[in-house]
């Protein structure tokens, strides 16, 4: 399944290490990557494959926000189906 992560914090070294060294250790692989600062809060949006991923999505969008609140960053999951109707005219 194809998913779409965010990532927002204020900006400091080591975020995108931090999110993909993460989502590696899941066996997550990121397909897409953008990422620019805001002033001093860095954004992030990834498009990422959990085919080979053994954790449950429900369970990967709390240990992404565990992860987040943890090195003081905002992290979010969608599948990628629900992200794409969300912003569908």
């Amino acid at each position: 399944m194809n998913v779409i992560i965010s990532v927002i914090g204020k900006d400091r070294v080591g975020i995108i290490r931090d999110v993909s060294t993460f989502l590696a250790d899941l066996s997550i692989n990121i397909i897409d990557i953008s990422q620019t600062l805001m002033g001093e809060y860095f954004t992030m949006i990834m498009r990422a494959n959990t085919e080979k991923s053994t954790m449950p999505i429900d369970k990967l969008i709390v240990a992404l926000r565990e992860k987040g609140e943890s090195v003081g960053l905002d992290i979010n999951l969608r599948s990628e189906e629900i992200f794409n109707a969300m912003h569908r005219i």
